[in-house]
Formats: structure tokens, C-alpha cells, sequence
């Protein structure tokens, strides 16, 4: 904390001159940035739509409630579909990550130059694209349906799994690999019986974990052609049926309840 000397007496201060002057000059700058982005953001808003929005949206709720309950005959089946998209493309996410963290931990890998970049490649890519954006692909490959979703739900989970369990293999206790390496185990015996053993609380609560965002995930695959309850929010949105699309938020609320509430439970248990 430097000193500042005013007619003879010195005096604390937090920065420097130097100091302050760049803090607000970086102030000045931040504001300088938002003002260019508000700008540019205003240029292309039609504010007349902003400034109509409450009355749009009171109005659109007046029309949406009550729900319609009766409609909820033709959920059942979208919404089991969406329950099986995050279970099923979980696991298969699962079965594919679990091989790709092993590839990519350093302590277990079988080369740190070639095969290390490569699988983290594939965690990176698999993390960074939507799963939104690889149904839209699916869809226009394999055709629109439940399968387009699974498989979206599938690919966008494996790196988000495996870069979580492969950097729970790298902070494993090395003093059990150890022991068990010199007993003459050999290298699957050692992932056997001293790395998996350590690995399999993180495991189980990555999997609980991922398997609940895909529920979030799976309710609006349908938007886009992927089967689910989110193809029959996109049909009753196409055809203004308001009372419709209340009860369907209404089921996907509850559905997103009750995966968090499951998830919670296993959670707790396996903590």
C-alpha cells in the first residue's frame, strides 16, 4: 500500500497514481464498449414490438389459461419419448466416455503425444456444438424422429462425461495403484482393481448429473424435428393453440421437477 505525503504528512493509500489511473481508464474503456454494443443493438430493434411486449404477452396469457387438459391424452407418448432420449443417449454417452477418459488422463493413457490429442479433440468438438445444432444435422441426415434426438442427446454428452471422469482418473490416490503394481498385477489389473474402485463414486455422480441436463435437454430437441414433447409444443405454437402450450410447460416443468428430484435422491445416497 504506497504512502502519500501531503504538506509533510503521510498518508496510506490504496493504489498508486499509476494505479488508479489505469483502473479508470479500463472503467472508461468497459463503458465506451457497452455503449458501442448498445448501439449497434438499438439500430437493429424495432422498439415498437419492445414497448408492446407486456400487452402481447398479457394477452397470450389470457388465451392460455386455463390449460387445455384434456389434450393431455396425446402426451403421454411424447412425453415418455423425451424420458427415453435422456436415459437411453445418456448411457450411450456414457459407454463412450468412459473409454475416451481413459485415453485422455495422463496417468493412463497409452501415449501422451498421439492418442491424448487426439481423444481430447473429440471432447472438446462433441462439448462445444449444441446438442440443438447436432439435431438439426441428424434430422436432415436420418430424417426427423426419436433416434435424431437420442443420438444428439448421445454425442453432446460424451465430452461433457469424459472430460469430467477423466480428470476424476488423474487425481486418484497413487499410493493404491502402487500397491497393487507391485504385487506383479498387471496393467488391466491395475485399472481394475486400484483405479476403477476410485473412480466409481465421481462416475456414478457425473452420470446422475449428466442425465438430468439431458432431460432439459431431450424437452426441446423437438422444436427442431427431433421427436418428444417439444414436437408437440412446435405444432400447437404453429397453431396458436395457447391453451395447448400451457399444459405442454406445465408437463415439461413437472417433468424437469421430477428428474431433479430423482437426481437429488441418487446424489445423496451415493455421497
Amino acid at each position: 500500500m504506497p504512502i502519500n505525503q501531503n504538506n509533510g504528512v503521510k498518508s496510506w493509500r490504496l493504489h498508486t497514481q499509476k494505479q488508479s489511473l489505469l483502473r479508470w481508464f479500463g472503467y472508461l474503456g468497459a463503458v465506451a464498449i457497452f455503449m458501442y454494443c448498445w448501439n449497434k443493438i438499438s439500430e437493429v430493434t424495432t422498439w415498437f414490438f419492445v414497448w408492446d411486449a407486456p400487452r402481447i404477452a398479457s394477452d397470450i396469457g389470457s388465451r392460455a389459461f386455463p390449460p387445455r387438459w384434456s389434450y393431455m391424452d396425446k402426451l403421454w407418448g411424447p412425453i415418455w419419448d423425451t424420458f427415453n432420449m435422456a436415459t437411453i443417449g445418456t448411457i450411450l454417452a456414457l459407454m463412450m466416455a468412459v473409454p475416451i477418459a481413459f485415453l485422455a488422463a495422463r496417468n493412463t493413457t497409452p501415449s501422451a503425444f498421439f492418442i491424448r490429442p487426439v481423444v481430447l479433440f473429440i471432447i472438446v468438438a462433441t462439448r462445444s456444438i449444441n446438442s440443438l445444432i447436432w439435431a438439426l444435422l441428424l434430422v436432415a441426415i436420418i430424417g426427423p424422429g426419436v433416434l435424431a434426438g437420442l443420438i444428439a442427446i448421445a454425442i453432446r454428452s460424451i465430452g461433457f462425461c469424459a472430460k469430467l471422469l477423466y480428470e476424476a482418473i488423474e487425481e486418484i490416490d497413487l499410493k493404491q495403484v502402487e500397491a497393487v503394481t507391485a504385487t506383479g498385477a498387471s496393467r488391466w489389473q491395475v485399472m481394475a482393481y486400484a483405479i476403477v474402485p476410485q473412480i466409481l463414486p465421481a462416475f456414478a455422480g457425473i452420470s446422475v448429473f449428466r442425465w438430468d441436463i439431458n432431460i432439459r435437454e431431450s424437452t426441446v430437441l423437438g422444436l427442431v424435428g427431433a421427436g418428444g414433447i417439444g414436437l408437440q409444443l412446435q405444432s400447437s405454437l404453429n397453431t396458436l393453440a395457447w391453451p395447448q402450450v400451457a399444459l405442454i410447460l406445465l408437463v415439461i416443468l413437472f417433468a424437469v421437477v421430477i428428474g431433479e428430484w430423482v437426481s437429488a435422491k441418487v446424489r445423496g445416497a451415493i455421497i
